[in-house]
């Protein structure tokens, strides 16, 4: 097993050297190659829109709205209960979203003008 993670290394370090030398040998010679580290989150979801979280904040909020309001004013709550709810719903997903993101760091390199 050990000697499985260090060829998976060896292997790793090889191609990213092959890569860089590669990068750096196709610049012309007015360029040269800059290489930085970036971070990537990617998040987990099969719900990138949040549509999930703004329908339930929004049926919760018409419930709620409907509930408060009386005569005309009561369809004026709902109406204003469901948007405010869906507004909600949205941003409690998406910090839920945010919480649970896989944060990698990538390396990528440019050419530049000297």
């Amino acid at each position: 097993m050990k000697k499985l993670a260090i060829s998976a290394f060896a292997l790793a370090l090889a191609t990213a050297l092959a890569g860089q030398a590669q990068a750096q040998s196709s610049a012309s010679p007015n360029t040269r190659v800059v290489c930085e580290d970036v971070q990537v989150r990617q998040t987990n979801t099969n719900d990138p829109n949040r549509i999930t979280g703004t329908a339930i904040g929004a049926v919760a909020g018409g419930v709620v709205g409907n509930q408060i309001g009386g005569g005309r004013g009561r369809t004026l709550a709902t109406v204003g209960g469901a948007v405010a709810g869906g507004v909600v719903g949205n941003q409690v997903q998406r910090n839920n979203q945010n919480n649970n993101a896989t944060v990698t760091t990538e390396r990528r390199c440019r050419e530049v003008q000297q």
